[in-house]
C-alpha cells in the first residue's frame, strides 16, 4: 500500500530541484524499470502491480492497478514504477569521439539523442547547464534505457570546450559538407539549440563548421530536428571508423 509520503516523494520528482535535492529520479514501465535493475544504477524503492520482481521486501511495494495510476505520469499505467538512486558521473578521456549539447531543451530530442549514443557507441554526452535534465521523466521515458549505458555530464560548455585538446566540430547550417571531410575517430561534436543552433560564444571555439547537404529540388525546408541531424553525423563517422 502507499503511503502519502511515497506519493508526495513521487510527485516532488517530476521536479529538477527536488530531484537533485534527494538525488532521485522516476523510472515508469516493465521494460524500462527491468533495463534499469541489470545496469549499475542503484534502487531506492519499486512500485509493481506485479510480483514478479526479485526485490528484496524492504525495497519493493505490491500496490493495486489504482494506486499505480496515481503515482504515474503516463496515460497509460505499465505494470510498475521505480524510483533510482541519481549516481555520480565520473571522469572521461579523449580518445574516442564524445558528443555535446548546447542548450537541446526539448526532452523528447535528448532522450532520442541518447538512444543515439547507445547505439552508435558514444559513451560520453556531454551537456551544457542549460540543457533539459536527463532524469526528467519524459526524457527518461524517451530513452527507453540507452540512459544506463551513456554517461550523461552537465557542465560549463564553454571551459569544457576551452580545455579540449581534439578536434572540435560544430554542426551549422552554413557549415562545409560533411561528406567531404575527412573525420577522425575522436573529437567532440557540438549540436545546437532547436531554435537557435549552436550559440556564438560556443561557436567561437569550434574548429570546424559541418553541415549535411540538401537534396530536394525545392531547397525549401530550414533546418532538420536536432535529433535527425545527430543521427546523420554520428552515422558519418562512425562509417569512417568502418574498415572496408
Amino acid at each position: 500500500m502507499l503511503t502519502k509520503n511515497q506519493i508526495k516523494l513521487i510527485a516532488s520528482l517530476s521536479q529538477k530541484k527536488f530531484r537533485n535535492q534527494h538525488r532521485l529520479f522516476v523510472v515508469e514501465g516493465k521494460k524500462g524499470v527491468e533495463e534499469f535493475l541489470n545496469s549499475t544504477f542503484e534502487l531506492h524503492h519499486l512500485f509493481s502491480i506485479s510480483d514478479d520482481f526479485n526485490i528484496e521486501n524492504n525495497q519493493f511495494s505490491l500496490i493495486k492497478e489504482a494506486e499505480l495510476k496515481k503515482i504515474s505520469s503516463l496515460t497509460t499505467p505499465n505494470v510498475a514504477l521505480a524510483i533510482f538512486k541519481i549516481p555520480k558521473i565520473g571522469t572521461f578521456d579523449h580518445s574516442k569521439l564524445i558528443l555535446a549539447l548546447d542548450d537541446v531543451r526539448d526532452p523528447g530530442n535528448l532522450g532520442t539523442i541518447i538512444r543515439l549514443c547507445d547505439w552508435f557507441g558514444i559513451e560520453h554526452l556531454v551537456c551544457s547547464e542549460a540543457t533539459v535534465d536527463c532524469y526528467n521523466p519524459k526524457v527518461v521515458q524517451a530513452t527507453m534505457g540507452s540512459l544506463t549505458r551513456v554517461s550523461v555530464h552537465y557542465l560549463d560548455l564553454e571551459t569544457f570546450l576551452e580545455t579540449a585538446t581534439v578536434p572540435k566540430f560544430g554542426a551549422f547550417m552554413d557549415g562545409s559538407n560533411i561528406y567531404n571531410h575527412i573525420l577522425p575517430t575522436n573529437g567532440v561534436l557540438v549540436m545546437g539549440n532547436e531554435a537557435n543552433g549552436i550559440s556564438p560564444k560556443i561557436e567561437a571555439l569550434i574548429d570546424k563548421k559541418i553541415s549535411i547537404p540538401r537534396f530536394g529540388n525545392l531547397q525549401n525546408t530550414e533546418s532538420l530536428n536536432v535529433a535527425t541531424a545527430t543521427a546523420i553525423l554520428l552515422s558519418e563517422f562512425s562509417r569512417r571508423t568502418i574498415e572496408m
